[in-house]
């Protein structure tokens, strides 16, 4: 069944998006990304991408360019609110083609734009927004509002990476999207401050319940992403006026607002929740519009560069005719317990250990004690950063006569603990 595939809808031209057409046009698929913005999102967002999103960056053949712009953290801390270290690991035990990278992530989709617009086959639409959708037996549509009027436009499937809030999850299953809202906001910030007097990691995570954050560099001129939890309810212009004395509290130096430079400022509510279904007919979905989970840990864009890197191996595969289209089934099935399994407990233990409030808990805890372990045993220091290629598969091994070497056969079967992840991002 070669040509199975006529053309594909992504809907939404976020970095999960803006991956999986390129690599689709690469592979010579027809390819439309629809986003109902009109240009590229600039609030403070992720921006470290895990060795599973490294290897996704990879095949889409813009990892060297997005290393250029950005950097490889040299590793990460986890520290007391004095600053003291509790424990921290150095990336320089991983291979440098595994490490993280680091890139803001609206550079990161300037230079994928900049490769889909090389690409003959894919074309970004901006200000096109879903209002409808209707599948059918051998084509799915979606009703479009565009500068033009509003459009029917019809794909042999259409894919939802439109985010959290997303018009397909939503004209799917409505406003069910199972899972729970954690009472803690979050209020993330780029700022300009200097560090340097202070000797910490590139990337590090402070341990307190009450002042617990993230101060971890995103660019190679001294920005910073600045995450902290905040009581939840307040308004935009409340979480600003008690940023001053947030910052005074808890940043080393204790500083007053004219020795930083705030650039954005983005408070949002957390989530932990997965979709009932990835796949409905011709209709699928990838990344935040198919699951959520809190950032500490990094797990949320690296874990949808992961879906839109297994649904190009599906679509590929169904369009080469290595593959019927119940290999779709097979993406819902194991992408959701990816979620259940690692995604979800992994970043919930990410957050949850950062508000322990005694010295004893820190003592006793398990995923400390391993990277304490890893401080001095460079080997298992590799493990223990790269056991987040978990979250991966390779869905060649169900094509129906595989052809290609199992892409993940070094996908480790178990973690070293069930909270291994390392990762600077939030």
């Amino acid at each position: 069944m070669k040509g199975g595939i006529d053309n594909i809808i992504i809907c939404g031209a976020g970095p999960s998006g803006l991956i999986l057409g390129l690599l689709l046009a690469k592979a010579g698929i027809r390819v439309q990304i629809l986003d109902a913005a009109s240009s590229v999102n600039t609030n403070p967002r992720a921006s470290h991408y895990g060795p599973p999103a490294v290897y996704e960056l990879q095949r889409a053949g813009v990892i060297e360019e997005v290393a250029a712009q950005g950097f490889r953290p040299d590793g990460v801390s986890w520290r007391r609110l004095d600053g003291s270290c509790i424990t921290k690991i150095d990336t320089k035990d991983v291979p440098v083609e595994k490490k993280i990278v680091c890139l803001p992530l609206d550079q990161l989709m300037k230079i994928l734009l900049r490769h889909i617009e090389a690409q003959p086959s894919a074309e970004v639409l901006w200000s096109h927004k879903v209002v409808g959708l209707s599948d059918g037996e051998e084509r799915a549509t979606v009703d479009v509002e565009t500068p033009e009027g509003t459009k029917t436009l019809e794909a042999t499937y259409v894919v939802g990476c439109d985010g959290a809030t997303s018009t397909i999850r939503r004209q799917l299953f409505g406003d069910a999207f199972p899972g729970r809202t954690w009472d803690e906001q979050i209020v993330a910030t780029n700022t300009y401050y200097d560090m340097s007097p202070y000797n910490w990691q590139d990337s590090n995570f402070i341990v307190h319940p009450e002042h617990c954050y993230m101060v971890a560099k995103i660019q190679n001129d001294g920005l910073l992403r600045i995450t902290y939890l905040e009581k939840a309810g307040l308004s935009r212009e409340e979480y600003l006026e008690r940023q001053p004395e947030k910052f005074k509290t808890f940043l080393p130096g204790h500083p007053d607002p004219d020795k930083y430079k705030i650039v954005n400022f983005s408070p949002y509510k957390i989530h932990q929740r997965c979709a009932e279904k990835f796949r409905v007919g011709r209709f699928l979905l990838a990344a935040d519009a198919a699951h959520l989970c809190n950032p500490f840990g990094g797990l949320g864009l690296t874990g949808g560069m992961v879906d839109v890197g297994n649904l190009y191996d599906c679509l590929y595969g169904i369009h080469s005719g290595q593959a019927d289209d119940s290999i779709l089934d097979k993406y819902d099935e194991i992408r959701r317990q990816k979620y259940r399994d690692f995604i979800d407990p992994i970043s919930s233990d990410n957050l949850r250990r950062l508000l322990y409030i005694s010295e004893e808990e820190i003592e006793k805890d398990e995923f400390y004690n391993l990277v304490k372990r890893a401080e001095v045993d460079e080997e298992f220091s590799k493990t223990l950063q790269l056991g987040i290629d978990i979250i991966r598969e390779d869905f060649t091994q169900y094509y129906k006569k595989p052809t290609v070497e199992a892409a993940a056969k070094d996908i480790p079967t178990s973690l070293p603990a069930p909270t291994a992840v390392v990762s600077g991002e939030a």
